[in-house]
């Protein structure tokens, strides 16, 4: 019975081997369709990856030029703040000059010795020393009350050397 039995066993040995190569051929069939369905993902996934580099790449630029926008804003805001502040003060010194001037054409210019000698103008008489309106009147051929009344508020009393007064007109 032995010897029987194991003539029977070993005949299906081949066949069970025969059996398993196909299958292990079947497997590695689909291993490789795998493998290759991997490859291709792969592949696809690949070129995504190089797409989303190439647009974090031009993210990156533009946020490096809209900080380099950002800060030349900021500069050409603090140089215009300077410049309007500049310009603020030119424009206080041009306005005190002209209330100077305005406020000076209001008062008559009175010599103080320092500048040139005043010189008087037709129908006018500069002041020297010892003059009244009456020692005036008298060298001008006029009345000392002519001389008052073309030049009111001004006292006979308290004339300054250099100051020029008006003359009337000789009748």
């Amino acid at each position: 019975m032995d010897t029987i039995s194991r003539d029977n066993n070993s005949s299906y040995l081949p066949v069970a081997g025969v059996i398993v190569g196909l299958l292990a051929l079947v497997l590695s069939a689909v291993a490789l369709v795998k493998v290759s369905s991997a490859n291709k993902t792969l592949a696809a996934h690949e070129e995504k990856v190089a797409k989303i580099d190439a647009i974090e790449s031009t993210a990156n630029s533009a946020a490096a030029t809209a900080d380099k926008a950002t800060k030349n804003f900021t500069e050409l805001m603090t140089q215009t703040q300077s410049a309007v502040t500049q310009l603020g003060g030119m424009i206080t010194a041009a306005n005190e000059k002209i209330a100077k001037l305005e406020e000076g054409s209001k008062k008559p210019a009175v010599s103080k010795g320092g500048g040139g000698p005043v010189v008087a103008g037709p129908g006018e008489y500069v002041i020297k020393q010892g003059d009244t309106f009456a020692k005036i009147a008298r060298a001008q051929g006029v009345s000392p009350a002519d001389i008052a009344a073309v030049n009111p508020g001004v006292e006979s009393s308290k004339l300054k050397v250099g100051q020029k007064i008006k003359l009337p007109a000789k009748k």
